[in-house]
């Protein structure tokens, strides 16, 4: 297993959506080992496949005591939400802003060897599956900002400062980075 290196705001991949994951082979399931150690290398709650420059639907997730993996994930939704929570995500280091998202969330796919999976939860989890999900459809926390937030957000990824604070938090990754997965399964 490696811990791989995490793209920062910028990079295209993070703004392309993902391709379903048709190849259940070996890339597949070393892929979600590599995505699993990196996230608690990181000590993220969760990592989307873009977010190491892989264009395939599966993410990664740790909330509450809950750990997994779904790929090919569809999400149902509630109609009301839950009280705004600050997120922050690992491909924009150093900002965080309240967002809103759904109460309950039910994500359904399968695992890295095709089984059947389910994971339906409230609070952080519910907007771990959605935030990650996003991540698949090339969608950014951020895009989901209004009002001052949005502007702040934009502001402060705009001016060079931040450049030194995703440049930093790079760097400081790089010291535990091992082979990096390549490429496209």
């Amino acid at each position: 297993m490696a811990v791989l290196a995490i793209r920062i705001v910028g990079d295209p991949v993070l703004r392309t959506a993902a391709d379903p994951v048709r190849d259940f082979g070996p890339e597949l399931r070393r892929l979600v080992r590599d995505m699993d150690e990196t996230m608690e290398n990181v000590e993220g709650a969760g990592l989307a496949a873009p977010q190491v420059g892989v264009g395939l639907r599966v993410f990664t997730f740790q909330i509450d005591g809950q750990r997994g993996h779904i790929v090919n994930p569809v999400l149902e939704l509630s109609d009301d939400l839950q009280d705004d929570r600050v997120e922050g995500c690992l491909s924009i280091p150093g900002l965080g802003y309240p967002v809103s998202r759904r109460r309950w969330t039910r994500a359904t796919g399968v695992d890295m060897d095709g089984n059947p999976v389910v994971v339906q939860g409230e609070g952080m989890l519910a907007r771990c599956l959605q935030h990650e999900t996003d991540h698949l459809d090339g969608i950014l926390y951020i895009d989901r900002l209004t009002g001052e937030d949005k502007k702040d957000a934009l502001r402060k990824i705009r001016d060079a400062s931040y450049n030194r604070v995703a440049g930093a938090t790079v760097a400081s990754r790089s010291a535990s980075l091992g082979s990096s997965f390549g490429g496209s399964l």
